[in-house]
């Protein structure tokens, strides 16, 4: 039998729970007597309904909605392009806070035209969400999971691929031109850095405000940059053997493809949702921009001598997850994931970008590796070069 805890144990214990239990008795007293309705008399309750999902099919549109007001909300009444239609919903009732409900509207939708889809509360409150392109939602099954891994491959694998043909050039560079490719590599994931934040903050914004969209994306950013950091320590420590610059490059590809596997949920959830129709002109956009991600991918490896099988790996690492986001974006796309793993790209490409300063710097200070010719020409030349291809995909 193990020895009984002490008495000083047993009162810790006590001292540690007691003000959990009083606190979640003061909760139920609360939820109970609910002073605040004395305080609010007949004024109407808080609503916002949030829409989820919007499905196109052939029986017409198929809705997922959130409760995302404080008070139970009964919707009512519908209207598609601004005339009253007939709806089922499941479970039917007043949805309570983040009460989540299924509608089917029957309607004859046109195929390529904008439908707007308005819901009425019990008080007469409306909240109304835009079908821009009216084009049958994909459903899983192995047509579209082919069609999706087809896309992630052309616009993720294949150019970080390409771009991974520079080693053997970067591999012969002068000491001048070296610094140049490593600053035209900074500037590139900053530029990711940016865009990812950008993309993230937007994304935060249109999800319900329950969620809390901001600080998951401001945390959900810190801690890839930590477990980076602490993944980069890790590897330095147990495998000794290990080329720093080796494991600057694997930091950079795990980067870069958690960036990629958000890039692979927003295209997903855009053709799910018919909002964007890939042509082949944007599929061409997509390949320029993410050609440079093999470069960066493959520039601290200048000074090392690296196996094909290896380069192989990185590329696997940087590219595929594109397939695997669009799966999930096309398929199960949700805002929380959608803001959840932008966060996770911008924390993980945040700290590529200290790694390899770190590395690149050595010795000299900050300040004079930035001001050198070569150095600033490169983060220019990053920088354009994201920009302008980038115009391509937007």
């Amino acid at each position: 039998m193990p020895p009984e805890a002490p008495v000083g144990g047993r009162r810790l214990w006590i001292a540690a729970l007691l003000p959990l239990v009083l606190l979640a008795g003061l909760v139920a007293l609360l939820v109970r007597s609910s002073p605040i309705r004395d305080l609010r008399g007949e004024l109407p309750p808080v609503e916002v309904i949030a829409f989820q999902r919007v499905e196109v099919r052939p029986d017409g549109f198929h809705l997922t909605v959130l409760n995302d007001g404080p008070d139970p909300t009964t919707i009512a009444q519908v209207q598609v392009d601004e005339a009253y239609w007939s709806f089922t919903i499941d479970p039917a009732g007043p949805l309570s806070h983040l009460g989540r409900a299924r509608l089917h509207l029957p309607y004859p939708w046109v195929a390529n035209d904008a439908h707007v889809v308005r819901l009425i509360t019990s008080t007469g409150l409306a909240f109304e969400h835009e079908i821009p392109v009216a084009v049958e939602t994909p459903r899983p099954g192995w047509r579209y999971l082919w069609v999706f891994a087809l896309i992630g491959l052309y616009v993720g694998v294949i150019p970080v691929a390409l771009g991974l043909l520079w080693y053997p050039l970067v591999g012969r560079l002068g000491p001048r031109a070296f610094d140049f490719v490593l600053a035209l590599t900074i500037g590139l994931l900053v530029f990711l850095f940016v865009d990812a934040v950008g993309e993230g903050l937007e994304a935060a914004e249109a999800m319900p405000g329950s969620f809390q969209g901001f600080v998951l994306f401001v945390f959900g950013t810190a801690a890839a940059f930590l477990a980076i950091e602490t993944f980069g320590a890790w590897l330095k420590a147990r495998r000794r053997n290990l080329p720093a610059a080796w494991v600057r490059a694997l930091l950079v590809a795990i980067g870069i493809g958690l960036h990629n596997f958000g890039e692979g949920l927003a295209i997903g959830a855009a053709l799910a949702l018919g909002e964007a129709a890939l042509g082949s002109l944007l599929i061409i956009g997509f390949t320029l921009h993410n050609t440079t991600e093999g470069l960066a991918i493959v520039a601290p490896l200048a000074r090392t001598r690296v196996s094909i099988g290896r380069l192989l790996l990185l590329g696997l690492i940087g590219g595929v997850p594109t397939i695997g986001g669009a799966w999930l974006g096309g398929f199960l796309y949700s805002p929380v994931w959608s803001v959840l793993f932008l966060a996770l790209g911008a924390g993980a490409i945040a700290q590529v970008v200290v790694q390899i300063a770190r590395g690149v710097a050595g010795e000299r200070p900050v300040g004079a590796y930035l001001r050198s010719g070569p150095v600033m020409a490169g983060l220019l030349a990053g920088f354009a070069i994201m920009y302008t291809t980038g115009m391509l995909v937007r």
